[in-house]
């Protein structure tokens, strides 16, 4: 299932909550500011509407009756970019990561300011754009090639410069895609948290450069002499190898 990023304000966005006045809420609300919205009791006629229409986000309570929020998030996921927001009335940590694990993009705890939603929604959508600029880019390179090593884009699969291959995660792949599309340039860590998916959050802050270790581990070690990711403090990250396009 393809994701249709929005070309303007008026986004629509499907929520799924079992409580009728938090649907009438994110109906209302999100309606001031023009965006179009689609409120169910639980999952059963979601993918009738996603179907016949163009979905560009979608508000999850966690616990719902039949299908929960988790096992939605989860199927959704296997097929699809959409963005995914999670409301959640628990406040156990433990609950709000295993929803981004399973691929959620965000989440807020209930009760939750109307505003701050806003704020989240449009964030997710601006993000959304960005990938599927990059995707678009993406779609139009075969590889990368820098220092021996080759990624193959379309095979996700990376090379070292001794024929080896080297198992990357998505995230370390689009992190690894995103320096080599642009290399010898400043990487903010906003802007690789967009483009890896990875949440983007106060409490989540220090993910980027946790993937990023990793990153570096798997290109920068035994193998090789080279320190290929450079951090610029206070700014976020630079691929200081030349990068080739193969398309």
């Amino acid at each position: 299932m393809k994701i249709q990023t929005p070309t303007s304000e008026k986004a629509h966005v499907l929520a799924i909550d079992d409580d009728p006045m938090i649907r009438q809420l994110i109906c209302d609300y999100l309606g001031d500011y023009d965006y179009k919205v689609t409120a169910l009791a639980d999952s059963r006629e979601m993918l009738d509407v996603m179907a016949k229409e163009t979905v560009d986000l979608l508000i999850v309570d966690l616990k719902l009756p039949g299908e929960d929020g988790m096992q939605i998030t989860r199927r959704l996921r296997d097929e699809s970019d959409l963005p995914i927001i999670m409301l959640t009335g628990r406040k156990e940590e433990a609950d709000r990561v295993m929803g981004l694990e399973l691929g959620a993009d965000d989440y807020l705890t209930k009760p939750f300011s109307p505003r701050e939603l806003l704020a989240r929604i449009r964030a997710l959508l601006r993000r959304a754009r960005a990938q599927e600029t990059v995707a678009d880019s993406l779609s139009r390179i075969r590889a990368y090639r820098f220092s021996g090593w080759e990624l193959n884009v379309r095979l996700r699969r990376l090379v070292d410069p001794e024929g080896q291959n080297v198992a990357l995660t998505n995230t370390e792949f689009n992190l690894l895609t995103a320096f080599l599309a642009a290399p010898q340039r400043v990487l903010s860590r906003e802007k690789l948290l967009e483009l890896s998916r990875l949440h983007n959050d106060e409490v989540y802050d220090r993910a980027i450069d946790v993937q990023v270790g990793r990153l570096r581990k798997k290109i920068e070690g035994l193998r090789s002499n080279e320190r290929f990711i450079r951090t610029e403090r206070g700014s976020g990250y630079v691929f200081t190898s030349d990068a080739s396009a193969i398309r």
